[in-house]
């Protein structure tokens, strides 16, 4: 049975290409994870890499899409071989258990791995200078402007918290947490 594999780093990012190409190979049962790829709690992975038996083919789009490393890629690749489960990486081509195709499993993993760590380099470089300018936040962006919260929390003067959630979008939560530092700011 030929199954297929597909993964997305994001919640906010599409499946669609992946699955697409890999019914386009003929994949039966089609297995899909949005986490990074750094993350080991991959569920989905875990469960496909379960039901393979000998004689299944594995699918993959690309070799980044199921290993985290060269280690990763590496050790996956030896249990599926150690299986009888062929993988086929569809911009590489089916990686065969032989001398020849561990060779080429091996270089094009040593190059993902490159790749993968030129990345990290460059987006540490990146946030190096961006730490620089005075007006750098880290984190995550946040959702309202502080002209909407100043407004939220004068709609709780007449309102209550619930009443001004469902007005404005913005939680309880959120508006105890802005009300508490506005009174600290006094």
């Amino acid at each position: 049975m030929r199954y297929g594999y597909a993964r997305v780093s994001t919640k906010g990012q599409d499946l669609t290409a992946q699955i697409e190409a890999l019914k386009a190979e003929g994949c039966e049962k089609i297995f899909h994870d949005k986490i990074t790829g750094t993350s080991t709690n991959r569920p989905q992975f875990k469960a496909l890499l379960s039901c393979l038996k000998e004689g299944d083919t594995l699918v993959v789009t690309k070799l980044d899409r199921f290993a985290r490393s060269a280690k990763d890629a590496t050790s996956i690749i030896e249990e599926l071989f150690a299986k009888g489960v062929r993988v086929h990486v569809l911009n590489i081509g089916v990686i065969e258990n032989t001398a020849t195709g561990n060779l080429i499993f091996n270089i094009f993993t040593a190059f993902a791995q490159f790749e993968r760590d030129m990345i990290v380099e460059r987006t540490q470089e990146g946030k190096a200078i961006a730490k620089l300018s005075p007006d750098f936040r880290e984190g995550r962006p946040k959702k309202f402007t502080s002209r909407q919260i100043d407004h939220a929390l004068s709609l709780l003067e007449t309102n209550s918290y619930t009443q001004v959630e469902s007005m404005t979008g913005i939680s309880k939560s959120t508006l105890i947490r802005e009300r508490k530092k506005q009174r600290e700011n006094v």
